[in-house]
């Protein structure tokens, strides 16, 4: 299961996930996120993934589609709250944090982009 809440804050659109984002679980994401950043063109957003227990390769490309928009739109994606040690694992094997940006916390994306 998973669980997305989103919060639109000064310029950047949070997305909090919770559970697991997996080949089951990635339409959610799409429906929810995804089709938002397209019909509205948002440019910074930032994924807090301190909740997610799991992810796997389509959830990992769907992370890189978002990318692929927010970059398309001349934005950021950040992901923050890589507590979870094998969600830190496929993503550091995957290189999405040689594209997104690692972060702490939600304050600082909002002090890193001074929006």
């Amino acid at each position: 299961m998973l669980d997305i809440e989103t919060e639109f804050r000064r310029g950047i659109l949070f997305i909090r996930l919770k559970g697991i984002l997996d080949k089951r679980t990635v339409k959610i994401l799409n429906e929810n996120v995804t089709n938002l950043i397209e019909e509205n063109g948002f440019k910074n957003i930032v994924f807090n993934i301190e909740n997610l227990n799991y992810i796997d390769i389509k959830g990992i490309s769907t992370l890189f589609y978002n990318y692929e928009l927010l970059k398309n739109n001349h934005g950021k994606l950040m992901v923050c709250g890589i507590v979870n040690e094998q969600v830190r694992k496929k993503l550091k094997n995957s290189r999405l944090l040689n594209y997104a940006s690692e972060i702490n916390n939600e304050l600082a994306a909002l002090q890193l982009l001074n929006v």
